[in-house]
């Protein structure tokens, strides 16, 4: 054989000794091992009705919290018209009863109440009230 082969020859038996010693004896030492798994997935296919349900539902919560906003604003507000109105009509009340002194000092009757309409509404009779019975008193 030639010098050359028996030299690249020689040499590769050295490498694949090499190799199959560090491959051996990397792992002598552990008594178990760690299987680390990887898993891939893809990610979560939305149909177009999902899309459309998810849509919907952002578009209901936007409309709802608007209605919320001005029921509140619309509360507010006729808080503030009840309250002025209550201060009118307490007005109105105390400046009746000055008319009423007013007319008595000065002597003036006041009209008689007007006839009923007879193409009107008939009034209507009143609801009788629920009898109750009184409680029984024990004798002592």
């Amino acid at each position: 054989m030639d010098p050359k082969k028996k030299s690249s020859l020689a040499v590769a038996a050295v490498v694949c000794m090499a190799v199959l010693w560090l491959s051996t004896s990397v792992g002598q030492n552990r008594r178990s091992y760690e299987i680390e798994a990887q898993v891939y997935t893809t990610p979560e296919y939305r149909t177009d009705a999902a899309r459309a349900i998810d849509a919907y539902e952002r578009v209901m919560q936007r409309y709802m919290d608007a209605t919320e906003r001005n029921f509140m604003e619309v509360i507010g507000t006729a808080g503030a018209i009840a309250d002025r109105l209550d201060s009118i009509d307490a007005r109105l009340a105390k400046l009746d009863q000055r008319l009423e002194r007013i007319e008595r000092h000065l002597g003036i009757v006041p009209p008689p109440p007007p006839i009923p309409d007879p193409n009107g509404p008939r009034p209507q009779p009143p609801v009788p009230t629920p009898l109750t019975v009184p409680p029984v008193r024990e004798a002592r």
